[in-house]
């Protein structure tokens, strides 16, 4: 059984249907951030109450993510991705018919176990059906379908909301992912190296604790948390500022900000490539560092101030996340694809926890009281990094000396 090429009908259809799919995960996830004013407008609820809509989905993707994994290896990768991306879809266009605010908390929180199926298992996929010379393309084409599904997610919501409503918006949302669904089912070849295995919790579990033991990787966890944590805060919340006076912009206008994602995808690829250089822990610094600085732009009630503290926050948020992420298969010594597992389930706890905790803040600070928590936040996640600094050079140093005992 050969491993699928470059150049081939069958590359062409992996990477068309995992953009698909990564379109889709992201676009349903992020579908109510933009439309937090207007939800809490529809139901009568605070700022940080809307934000559960966010919070819920993503801890409950960050649950079931260390599960799915494990069931793809009984019934399939492809199986379960597909039916991840049809349920979700469903659920996205279910949920437009909330008749309150609890049912919408509860559609986000199924959507976000049923999500769970993509992300868990695509790098899997790619892992072990591309051949090893074009698997990073692969997987860069995946995450870019997972980036642009992000923001034209949270932009189609804004338009559609504009237009229309927010009710509106979703259906449209799931319509488009179900189209999306549909073509990832059509074109994604089958698994040709996957071997099925019996599904054991004990040695899953055993692996999964075992990962604590590693402090560099705790770091990287918290790390994970913190960003995530802020990035999620500044995104929720900067629609309720600018959507009142003195700004007043259309939601339309709101939505569109998340344009400036696209400067993320420059400074994921360019600050990997210095830390190649220059090393992993002085970009991630550096990086952390960036993040800060735009948070603070923020502050300054000029409207184009806060958009260039927007674009330097997000270009620091996706370089330090696109380093750490990294760094976990360097730093981790076995089970690795649990390792990342981990991370994210950091990466999406920080999103549900800092999120909220965020719109505490906001109602009782204003914008202040959230770049207040992003400043704590970062500056909690740059002191660690120089904590994880000194581990992984001290690892450095005592490798040389067990090779030399060894010898």
């Amino acid at each position: 059984m050969s491993y699928i090429k470059r150049g081939t009908r069958n590359f062409r259809m992996a990477n068309l249907a995992l953009f698909a799919g990564g379109f889709n995960t992201f676009a349903i996830l992020w579908s109510t951030q933009p439309l937090l004013p207007e939800i809490a407008k529809e139901f009568h609820v605070s700022p940080a109450v809307s934000s559960l809509t966010v919070s819920a989905a993503t801890i409950a993707l960050a649950i079931s993510m260390l599960f799915v994994g494990s069931l793809s290896e009984v019934f399939g990768r492809k199986s379960v991705m597909t039916i991840s991306l049809l349920a979700s879809s469903v659920i996205a266009i279910l949920t437009a018919f909330s008749p309150n605010f609890h049912y919408l908390l509860f559609f986000r929180i199924l959507q976000g176990i049923v999500l769970a199926g993509l992300p868990a298992i695509a790098m899997a996929y790619l892992g072990e059906e591309i051949e090893p010379p074009s698997l990073g393309l692969a997987m860069g084409l995946y995450i870019s379908g997972n980036s642009i599904g992000g923001m034209s997610g949270r932009i189609i919501s804004g338009v559609l909301t504009d237009y229309f409503d927010w009710k509106i918006a979703l259906v449209g949302i799931g319509i488009i992912s179900l189209i999306a669904s549909l073509l990832f089912w059509m074109t994604l070849p089958k698994s040709t190296h996957f071997k099925p295995r019996e599904f054991e919790i004990k040695k899953l579990g055993t692996s999964l604790l075992s990962q604590f033991k590693e402090p560099g990787l705790l770091y990287l966890y918290v790390i994970a948390f913190l960003l995530q944590g802020s990035f999620t805060t500044l995104y929720n919340y900067i629609g309720f500022q600018l959507l009142a006076p003195p700004y007043s912009l259309s939601q339309t206008l709101v939505g569109f900000i998340f344009v400036v994602y696209l400067v993320g995808t420059f400074s994921s690829t360019w600050m990997g490539m210095l830390a190649d250089q220059h090393g992993r822990r002085k970009i991630l610094q550096v990086s952390l560092i960036i993040l800060l600085v735009g948070a603070c732009f923020t502050l300054n009630t000029n409207i184009w101030f806060k958009f260039i503290g927007l674009a330097i926050f997000t270009f620091g948020f996706f370089a330090g996340h696109s380093i750490a992420s990294g760094w976990i298969g360097k730093i981790s010594t076995h089970d690795k694809a649990q390792a990342s597992s981990l991370y994210l389930f950091f990466y999406y706890a920080g999103s549900s926890i800092g999120g909220t905790a965020g719109g505490t803040f906001y109602s009782g600070f204003g914008w202040v009281g959230v770049i207040g928590m992003i400043i704590c936040f970062a500056m909690i996640a740059i002191l660690i990094s120089v904590r994880l600094s000194t581990i992984t050079k001290r690892r450095l140093q005592l490798s040389p000396m067990k090779l030399h005992l060894k010898s």
